[in-house]
Parts: C-alpha cells; sequence; structure tokens
C-alpha cells in the first residue's frame, strides 16, 4: 500500500486512526501491530511471513543475547548477537542479491567452470520471485536492535507484541528513515499523544504528500522522456536538464516520503528523528552526506564504520573502512552494478575532498562551494539512475559534450519552458528560503499561512489523488 493513494489516505489511515484514539491506551500498540501487518499484507501478501520471521528470530535473540550479558557470558552473547546478524544478512542478500548474482555469472560465462558445476552450486538459475518490499529497511531495524541489546545500549523487548509494533511500524516500514530501537524503544512502551502534536503531525504529512504528487511526480515526468530517448536524440543542454529533473524527483520522492513518515509517526504519538535537512544547499560532498538519509548515513557510521575502526588506525586502514562503507552503501541501494559504481564514485570524492578540498572549500564564496557540490551531485543521479552501462556510457557522454553532439535544440527548448515553472518551485522548496521567511512572520500571520498552504495543499493533492495512476515511491524499489 502506498502512502500517495486513495486507499491509504481516505480509508486505511482514517480507520486506522479512529479505532486508534478509540480504544485504551494499552491497547492501542495492538492496533497499530494490526493496521501495519494489513498494511505490509495488502501489497506483499506472502511475504508478510518473513516479516513474521525476522520479527520471531531477532525477539528470540534479543532476550538470549541479555540473558548471556547478565549471567556474564559475553562468549554466548556475541555468538547470539552474531547468529541474528548473519540471518538478517543473508535474509537480506537471498532475497535482494540473489538474481543479481545469478545474472552476473551467468553473463561472465561462469555457469561452465567446472568447479561449479563439480560442487553443483544451483545458482546459475534465477528464481522468479521480486524483492520484498521494505526489507532492506526492517532488516537493517532489527540488526540495531540485537547490536544495542548487545553493547549496552538497550534493554531487550519482553513484550514480542511491542517488539512487532517497532518491527512493522507502518509509518516507516516501506522506505524508512531507518529508526534504531533505541531510538524508539520507550515510545513503543508509552508516548504522549496531543492535539498539537496531531496537528504538527497533519502539517508535516501535507508537507510529505505535496513533496511527491506536486513536485516529484511532475519533474518526474521530465526525467523520464530524456532518460527514454536515444543518445542520438540528446542534446547537451537537455541531457542535463534531463538530470536536473531526477535530482529533484528523487529529492522530493525520498524527503516526501519522509516527511509523510514523521508526520504519520507524530499523529501517532512518535517523534521520529528527520532524515534530511536541505542537502542541496551544501557547499561539499562531505557536507552533503551528512544532509541527505540521514538515518542510513547514521546507521553505516554506527555499526560498520566504527567497528572496523572508523578513523582511529592507521591511514590506509582507515580508507580501507570507508571504501567498505561505501561499497556497501552502493549495493545497499540496488542489485545492479551501477550502484556500487555510484557508491565508490562518492568514497572517491570524499577522499579528493579529505585530502585536498575541504580546506581550499571553506575559504572559497559559498557560491563555488554551491556550483562544485551539485555539479558532481548531479552527475552522480546519472550514474544511479540509469542501470545499462552502455546507456549509462552514452548519457555522459552527451552530458559531457563529447562525440560532436549538439549543445541544445527545439525539444531543448520546449521541454524548459514548459517545466520551468515547476524547476523554480523545486529550487526554491530545497532551500530552508520558506522556513526563514515563515519565521518572520507573527504568530497570527503563520497560524493563517500555515491553515491556508496545508488546505490548499490537501485540495491540489486530492485532485491528484483522485485523478492520478499508481505512483510507488522511488526508494521503496530498494
Amino acid at each position: 500500500m502506498v502512502f500517495s493513494t486513495p486507499i491509504f489516505m481516505f480509508y486505511f489511515l482514517a480507520l486506522t486512526l479512529a479505532v486508534y484514539y478509540m480504544v485504551p491506551r494499552k491497547l492501542r500498540n495492538v492496533v497499530l501491530l494490526t493496521a501495519s501487518l494489513f498494511f505490509y499484507w495488502w501489497g506483499e501478501r506472502i511475504y508478510v511471513v518473513i516479516m513474521f520471521l525476522s520479527t520471531a528470530i531477532d525477539y528470540t535473540h534479543g532476550l538470549l543475547v541479555e540473558r548471556c550479558k547478565a549471567k556474564g557470558n559475553d562468549r554466548g552473547a556475541k555468538m547470539a548477537v552474531t547468529s541474528s546478524i548473519i540471518f538478517n544478512l543473508l535474509l537480506l542478500c537471498f532475497f535482494k542479491y540473489w538474481n543479481f548474482i545469478a545474472g552476473s555469472f551467468a553473463a561472465a560465462g561462469l555457469e561452465f567452470m567446472p568447479i561449479i558445476q563439480y560442487i553443483r552450486i544451483p545458482f546459475m538459475e534465477p528464481i522468479p520471485f521480486h524483492l520484498p518490499i521494505g526489507i532492506s529497511f526492517y532488516t537493517f531495524q532489527t540488526m540495531s536492535y540485537t547490536i544495542d541489546v548487545y553493547r549496552g545500549d538497550a534493554r531487550a523487548q519482553r513484550s514480542i507484541l511491542n517488539f512487532g509494533t517497532f518491527v512493522t511500524l507502518f509509518p516507516q516500514l516501506i522506505a524508512g528513515p531507518i529508526i534504531k530501537y533505541k531510538d524508539l524503544g520507550d515510545q513503543i512502551n508509552e508516548r504522549t499523544c496531543s492535539t498539537e502534536k496531531f496537528a504538527s503531525g497533519v502539517q508535516i504529512l501535507m508537507v510529505g504528500l505535496g513533496k511527491k504528487l506536486l513536485i516529484a511526480n511532475n519533474v518526474g515526468m521530465l526525467w523520464d522522456s530524456y532518460k527514454a530517448m536515444a543518445p542520438e536524440q540528446l542534446t547537451v543542454a537537455g541531457a542535463w536538464l534531463g538530470v536536473l529533473a531526477f535530482t529533484f524527483q528523487i529529492y522530493f520522492d525520498f524527503s516526501g516520503y519522509s516527511d509523510m513518515a514523521v508526520g504519520l509517526g507524530r499523529m501517532l504519538g512518535f517523534e521520529f528523528l528527520p532524515n534530511f535537512n536541505y542537502p542541496y544547499i551544501s557547499k561539499s560532498v562531505t557536507e552533503f552526506w551528512r544532509r541527505w538519509h540521514i538515518s542510513l548515513s547514521t546507521w553505516f557510521r554506527e555499526y560498520l564504520y566504527i567497528p572496523l575502526g572508523g578513523n582511529r588506525c592507521s591511514k590506509p586502514r582507515w580508507m580501507f573502512n570507508l571504501f567498505v562503507v561505501w561499497a556497501a552503501t552502493g549495493i545497499w541501494h540496488g542489485a545492479s552494478w551501477n550502484f556500487l559504481c555510484w557508491g565508490l564514485y562518492f568514497f572517491a570524492l570524499l577522499m579528493v575532498e579529505k585530502f585536498f578540498l575541504l580546506r581550499p572549500l571553506e575559504r572559497a564564496p559559498a557560491l563555488v562551494g554551491h556550483v562544485y557540490t551539485m555539479f558532481f551531485v548531479m552527475v552522480s543521479w546519472a550514474i544511479f539512475a540509469i542501470e545499462d552501462f552502455s546507456h549509462l556510457g552514452a548519457y555522459l557522454k552527451v552530458m559531457f559534450g563529447l562525440g560532436g553532439v549538439p549543445l541544445a535544440d527545439m525539444s531543448f527548448g520546449y521541454c524548459l519552458t514548459s517545466y520551468l515553472p515547476i524547476l523554480c518551485v523545486a529550487a526554491a522548496a530545497s532551500t530552508p528560503l520558506g522556513r526563514a521567511v515563515y519565521r518572520t512572520m507573527g504568530r497570527r500571520a503563520q497560524y493563517a499561512v500555515c491553515t491556508l498552504l496545508v488546505a490548499a495543499g490537501l485540495l491540489a493533492c486530492t485532485a491528484y489523488l483522485v485523478d492520478g495512476t499508481y505512483n510507488p515511491f522511488l526508494y521503496s524499489n530498494f
């Protein structure tokens, strides 16, 4: 079930909220768990069994880790947390990467290697299944739970009902943000609901819905048209315009989902940490990654980078640690070579910044830093968006004017004039300009403007919901 659909907004959400606030507080987690499982079952059916299995395994392993720690059996606790991590990684790798590995082996002709024939590894044959929605997110959440219990950062959850609520919580189930148990555990057990919190949640929900329906979906059509063009039909300006459209699409699509998750959580009494902080105003790639997909960056820092040794080691080992983190970041996004290249592209950029560019960028005018960052970020989005390497290579050649391609044509002019208003709106909305203006207003003016914008946004989004087609969030595919 997708947030930006009438069935979610007008039926599922309305019914869930009504029942949630009608029942006694002690039964609210029962309502949430039931609603979340139905929410997931609606789109996945049989794959809900995988979520049940993941929940049961990590619930029991969390209790086992805590019991071993209480008895001073650190070896047993370490074995328990290790088995939990291995289970989750195997689950993720099987469903997300099996067919990719099988296809890569087949493409390389490795299925004919004698050793593979001898040991009869059956993974030359792809298996006809699709990626379970949300598996990249909830496996990371449950892994962080057992690790936090082992480290002593959280206590094991005694109630499987409450733990199931944490794992399946529908506002962030499909595309995050990735929420660590130590940040949410207390709220699962007890949380405060209020009219003010509910109202602010509605506002944030509408902002996220507007980002998705009014901006992301519209600029996405421009990117789709350029991505579908044959290389000989592209121009330099057109290729950059297409990537600019995807740059805005992925930001407003993903940050829109995150805003909706935060808003829905607040309507239910939860406080989720923000996942984006205006990444396109960054003055370096390093700063960009402090502002983009914050929950994923934080997860990899806490559970991979620091355990590998972080930066408290020799310089070669530190570089290796970062290499592993960025390779993992790339393949986490998808089972395709372009995602690995995308992750390593950022690894290379961050290395160059660390050794050569950070100090000059700090001294340079802000505009220079912004232009530099957006240039390399936009190139990265081309790598991210185009999975086929031959298509990607051809598209990048056009972007950089190689091969004698024209600078622009009539098609570019038409697309630019047609989409210029929404591109300007997207550019302004990707900065904190609106928030700064809002803060200069008096309290009454703020209330009036907020009410007007929410009402107008609701009307516009409702029109899109009723008239639109199925439009899943981009990150629900990861």
